[in-house]
């Protein structure tokens, strides 16, 4: 595995409740005033345990394994699966070998930043801005794309939807 790979995996073993720290480094962009908010029990009745454990507790789906990882739709776009905003167009998705499926841009006000502390390193997570989903983290630099980013997201965390999304959205990078 890669550098990058196993911090992630690392990463997604050690987080277990740093979500109960002050949430006062989260610099959100939000699609909508609404935020959805769940009880632990209504997300369960929701989501599989594997998509609960990514987006509710933090969880990394193992590296080559998850949903998404190699398909490139030329159309559409990929929605939260918490609560169905959606985050990336389908063309803003690439083929980036890391594992997981990657995004070099996302929907204008969809995805929140926080500061990850968890695996040794600071890493800038990135989650649903409208239900607080885990997604993923977002690199920069890596000169893989025009944008310079690369959002690295659990399969766990997303659909596929085949049509447009249901509003017009703008691209753009956190």
């Amino acid at each position: 595995y890669s550098f990058c790979t196993l911090l992630d995996m690392i990463g997604g073993l050690i987080r277990t409740s740093y979500r109960a720290t002050a949430s006062t480094s989260n610099k959100a962009i939000r699609m909508s005033s609404s935020k959805v908010v769940k009880t632990d029990e209504e997300w369960k009745k929701i989501l599989t345990p594997q998509e609960y454990n990514v987006l509710r507790h933090a969880a990394t789906d193992p590296p080559h394994k998850g949903a998404y990882n190699k398909e490139l739709p030329s159309q559409g776009y990929f929605s939260c699966k918490g609560c169905g905003t959606p985050l990336y167009s389908a063309q803003s998705k690439f083929a980036a070998s890391c594992g997981w499926p990657a995004f070099d841009k996302c929907y204008k006000q969809s995805i929140a930043i926080k500061t990850d502390n968890s695996a040794g390193m600071a890493r800038t997570e990135i989650l649903c801005a409208v239900c607080d989903g885990h997604l993923g983290h977002v690199f920069n630099g890596e000169g893989m794309t025009a944008t310079n980013q690369r959002h690295c997201v659990n399969g766990s965390s997303i659909s596929y939807v085949a049509d447009e999304p249901p509003a017009p959205v703008e691209e753009g990078t956190v």
